[in-house]
């Protein structure tokens, strides 16, 4: 991908994901909200996805 802005919103949305299915699966006495363990989860596939999608250093000799 070599456009930034769509390697940062694919970035967002895959921690938005995976912060949205965190929460999602809690049942009701639990409460509501997130835990540490889904914000750090989210934190660690935001990076990655970041990692995977950045531009090749693919120079033609």
């Amino acid at each position: 991908m070599k456009d930034r802005g769509l390697r940062t919103f694919v970035t967002v949305l895959a921690g938005l994901a995976v912060i949205y299915f965190g929460s999602a699966g809690r049942s009701p006495e639990e409460g509501r909200g997130i835990s540490g363990g889904v914000v750090i989860l989210a934190l660690l596939a935001a990076l990655l996805v970041w990692h995977l999608t950045r531009p090749g250093d693919k120079t033609v000799k």
